[in-house]
């Protein structure tokens, strides 16, 4: 459901079979999730913590006050790539939210918040909470739905996060004849955030949001330069609706980055826990010493390490062309958070004028 999420398996990618994560040594549907939200629904079961109800949003401020998601993280996506798509539309964009850990998903009038939080052993874990005030609060835990976007071509194959570059027609569905784009911080800027509204300066370079697709007889087109620069959307949205009037940009990169490395180190967590399972059958047929590491073992774990390495230290980052500004405090607030060396320097200081980072 989150980042772009369930909507059908022609958006999507062709699902992978579940089954090869439903295993061991993974056990992803059966196995009990370790995670924020499952710590705080144990609290919510225990009545250590409560959640507040709002007229207007919901349980969606409280959420995210109890998870620590700041506001400032707010992005929009107009486009009807979720299972409550018959909310969103370009003007009723959904929200996103997000911190290191968590992202939560909410439309204007929706059933529920969506849920999405990444798990030290499953990857990502999805969840809903009934937006009902009379209806106790509790995060339900999906798989099925959820998986047939969250586990396929799109996330490497794993329980993973997305974000998606559509072309949206009036009403918000996408262009499917016209292709779409994953992005992540390798993606051309020319092709992000299709389906997206985005706040923020970004000089001479050029992306999808902000504006709608018109079709062709082949593709579909859209004027990219009609939705360059721009610092507010309220001529669009109603965003008295929302917590915030922003979907900053600085966010949408730092969730793009975020969302692929959460995907990178599920693959390789996965990948290695199933290479040394394989092995061990293996090993046990061949009576083989267990102690040593095939060279099959050994290739399939460095090959899953150099992918995540490669992305971690921003090998194949697209570089920016003209430096890129946000419009709310999320720049602020992103790097405030540490942890800081002894010289005051931290990894998530913001370099915005030819690359993310530092």
């Amino acid at each position: 459901m989150i980042v772009v999420a369930m909507f059908t398996g022609v958006l999507s990618g062709q699902a992978l079979a579940a089954d090869r994560f439903d295993e061991e040594p993974i056990l992803y549907s059966t196995t009990k999730a370790d995670n924020l939200i499952s710590v705080m629904q144990e609290a919510l079961d225990s009545h250590r913590i409560q959640l507040e109800h709002d007229k207007d949003f919901g349980y969606l401020a409280s959420v995210l006050n109890a998870l620590d998601v700041p506001q400032s993280s707010q992005v929009m996506v107009f486009s009807k790539t979720s299972f409550q798509n018959r909310y969103i539309a370009p003007t009723t964009p959904r929200a996103i939210y997000f911190n290191d850990e968590v992202y939560v998903g909410t439309v204007h009038y929706g059933d529920v918040l969506e849920v999405s939080v990444t798990d030290p052993k499953l990857g990502a874990v999805y969840y809903t909470l009934s937006q009902e005030a009379d209806v106790p609060p509790e995060f339900i835990r999906q798989s099925d739905n959820c998986l047939q976007c969250h586990a396929s071509t799109l996330t490497q194959g794993i329980p993973g996060h997305v974000v998606r570059s559509v072309f949206p027609d009036d009403e918000g569905f996408p262009i499917l004849k016209a292709g779409s784009h994953v992005t992540n911080q390798d993606s051309p800027f020319s092709e992000r955030w299709g389906g997206w509204y985005v706040t923020g300066k970004h000089g001479a370079m050029r992306h999808m949001g902000n504006v709608l697709a018109t079709e062709t007889a082949k593709d579909a087109i859209l004027d990219s330069d009609a939705g360059a620069n721009r610092e507010s959307i309220d001529d669009r949205v109603n965003t008295d609706r929302y917590l915030t009037p922003h979907s900053d940009i600085v966010a949408l990169m730092v969730l793009e980055h975020q969302t692929q490395m959460h995907n990178l180190i599920t693959q390789a967590n996965f990948e290695t826990r199933m290479a040394l399972k394989d092995q061990s059958v293996m090993d046990e047929i061949l009576e083989r010493d267990a102690s040593i590491l095939s060279d099959s073992t050994q290739r399939r774990i460095a090959s899953v390490g150099e992918k995540l390495l490669d992305y971690m230290l921003f090998v194949n980052e697209v570089e920016l062309e003209d430096p890129v500004k946000g419009t709310s405090d999320f720049t602020a607030f992103f790097p405030s958070q540490g942890p800081f060396d002894s010289q005051g320097r931290s990894l998530r200081e913001f370099d915005l004028e030819s690359r993310l980072f530092n």
